[in-house]
């Protein structure tokens, strides 16, 4: 197996690096977002509880 260079190596773990934070930021957005959809939905229903 040939020797790989120092550049392809950095490369390669930035690459992994950059990719990992992408889906991590995805991930957290995501669950963020059904956070604040279920917070949303239990305001609504306090509110309509207090029109009744």
């Amino acid at each position: 197996m040939p020797q790989m260079a120092p550049i392809n190596w950095l490369i390669l773990f930035i690459l992994f690096f950059f990719t990992f934070i992408i889906t991590s930021n995805m991930i957290y957005f995501m669950y963020l977002k059904n956070m604040k959809m279920k917070s949303n939905k239990k305001n609504l229903m306090k509110n309509y509880n207090k029109f009744i």
